[in-house]
């Protein structure tokens, strides 16, 4: 595959992958109101469940090829997922004292992204 393939095939599962993560957080955080991150911490988890089941597909299956790898865990969890706005909205929750939240917020998207991603690996080895 030409190098231009590849740069516009990673450009396009971006662009998908940041719709996907600004439509699925933001349906996330207004279904639940709260001042918790709800949103993102979902698009992390189920991006990490995601990374997991296409990993292990493609590392250990080899039913996925390594450029359509290359294009859902680069191009589209790349967009989808969102520590950026995670460590953000962390230091937020810091910035208004309430510790308690944000440790919350660190240790559940860690836990649950971890479990989440070691179910993808497993649902990946059971195909």
């Amino acid at each position: 595959m030409a190098v231009w393939c590849k740069f516009l095939g990673l450009a396009l599962a971006g662009a998908v992958g940041a719709l996907c993560r600004y439509g699925l957080s933001g349906l996330v955080q207004k279904s639940i109101s709260s001042t918790f991150p709800w949103g993102t911490l979902a698009v992390n988890v189920i991006g990490c469940f995601i990374f997991g089941f296409i990993w292990t597909l493609s590392a250990e299956r080899l039913i996925i090829n390594s450029e359509m790898r290359l294009f859902i865990l680069t191009g589209f969890l790349g967009a989808f997922t969102t520590f950026s706005s995670f460590i953000f909205e962390t230091d937020q929750i810091v910035g208004n004292g309430q510790w308690l939240l944000a440790g919350a917020n660190v240790f559940g998207s860690l836990a649950a992204g971890l479990l989440a991603y070691m179910f993808g690996a497993l649902l990946g080895r059971l195909l």
